[in-house]
C-alpha cells in the first residue's frame, strides 16, 4: 500500500506560519518532488525512475525521517506542526514505498484531478433513478476519462463503438476498448 505525499505535505503547508520545522519539512519535500518532475519530463521508465529514486530521493527521505524523530515531541500534539509530524510518521513506511516501484507517482495527484470533475458533481448525481444507472454511470465516466487521457474523440469513440457492438460477439468486443480502438485506428491511418 503507497501513502500519497501531497497530503503529508499539505499538513506542513497548514503549519507553515506556526514553526520553521514545517517551513524546513516543505523545502525537504520539495527536493522529493524536483526529482520525481525531472523524472517524469525526461520520461523516464519505471526501471530507471526507482534507480534514482533510490540513488537520490532515499537520501532525502532519511534525512526527513531522521528530523521528524528528532522532533516528535518538540511539538505540542495539538499543534500544527505536532499533527503533521505525528500524521507523517504514522503512514512512513507507505509514504517512501513509491522509491521501490517506479511505476507508482509520489502522490496521487494525478488521479484526483482527473476524478475532479466526477467527485464535484457528486452531489448532483446523488438520485440516478435507479441502482444500476450509478454503476452505469460509473461506466460511461471511465470510459470517456480513458478517451481523453489517450487523445480520442470521444463522440467519435462512441458513435462508432455503439453502432458495432450490437452486431458483434463476446471474444470481439474486446477489440473495443479505447486504446484497443486507438491502435486499430492507428493502423489504419497507415
Amino acid at each position: 500500500m503507497f501513502a500519497c505525499r501531497a497530503h503529508a505535505r499539505r499538513y506542513f503547508y497548514k503549519a507553515e506560519d506556526e514553526s520553521g520545522f514545517a517551513r524546513w519539512m516543505l523545502r525537504q519535500v520539495q527536493l522529493l518532488y524536483r526529482v520525481d518532475t525531472r523524472l517524469r519530463e525526461s520520461n523516464a521508465g519505471p526501471a530507471l525512475r526507482a534507480a534514482v529514486r533510490q540513488a537520490e530521493s532515499t537520501m532525502i527521505l532519511q534525512r526527513i525521517e531522521k528530523a521528524l524523530k528528532a522532533r516528535k515531541f518538540s511539538h505540542l500534539s495539538g499543534s500544527l506542526t505536532g499533527q503533521a509530524v505525528v500524521y507523517t510518521l504514522r503512514l512512513w513506511d507507505q509514504l517512501v514505498r513509491y522509491t521501490q516501484d517506479g511505476r507508482v507517482e509520489i502522490d496521487n495527484n494525478l488521479v484526483e484531478n482527473a476524478i475532479r470533475p466526477t467527485a464535484v458533481g457528486k452531489k448532483n448525481w446523488l438520485f440516478f433513478g435507479s441502482e444500476n444507472a450509478g454503476w452505469q454511470s460509473a461506466v460511461l465516466f471511465s470510459i470517456l476519462e480513458t478517451c481523453r487521457k489517450l487523445e480520442i474523440n470521444p463522440q467519435e469513440y462512441l458513435l462508432d463503438v455503439l453502432t458495432r457492438l450490437p452486431h458483434m460477439t463476446n471474444q470481439q468486443v474486446r477489440d473495443l476498448t479505447p486504446s484497443k480502438w486507438r491502435q486499430t485506428r492507428m493502423k489504419i491511418a497507415c
